[in-house]
């Protein structure tokens, strides 16, 4: 017999990576409250974006009218991007293995919320 081998030969050597993570809440928890108040921030400021322009009239509002629409949209999809990553990250199996994916994914919901919100404000055509 080899040295890898096990006496029944049924079930393969489990290594300390598949062993069970006691911690992995903690990243997808501190992301989740990161996250969902800068989204809902982003949401309330770009909300509030269409009163910037209620004393505007002619070129300026019809400048303002299309940039804001496609920054809404922008705005909109990155956030709900954002609330996909923060679901994957509380989705990943609670494995050491998987350690690395899951903070990295916890890392990213927050800035996928700031870039969102920095491409809005950037995408909009202030008067």
């Amino acid at each position: 017999m080899s040295e890898n081998s096990h006496d029944s030969g049924s079930t393969p050597a489990t290594g300390p990576t598949h062993a069970p993570d006691l911690r992995a809440w903690v990243a997808p928890l501190i992301s989740t409250i990161v996250t969902l108040p800068m989204g809902l921030v982003a949401l309330f400021i770009g909300g509030l974006t269409p009163m910037a322009c209620d004393s505007c009239n002619g070129a300026a509002a019809d400048r303002f009218d299309a940039s804001f629409t496609t920054a809404w949209t922008v705005l909109c999809t990155g956030l709900v991007l954002a609330l996909i990553v923060l679901v994957a990250t509380w989705a990943v199996p609670h494995q050491l293995r998987h350690a690395a994916r899951r903070v990295g994914l916890a890392l990213t919901a927050p800035t996928v919320v700031g870039v969102t919100f920095v491409a809005f404000m950037a995408l909009v055509d202030w008067p």
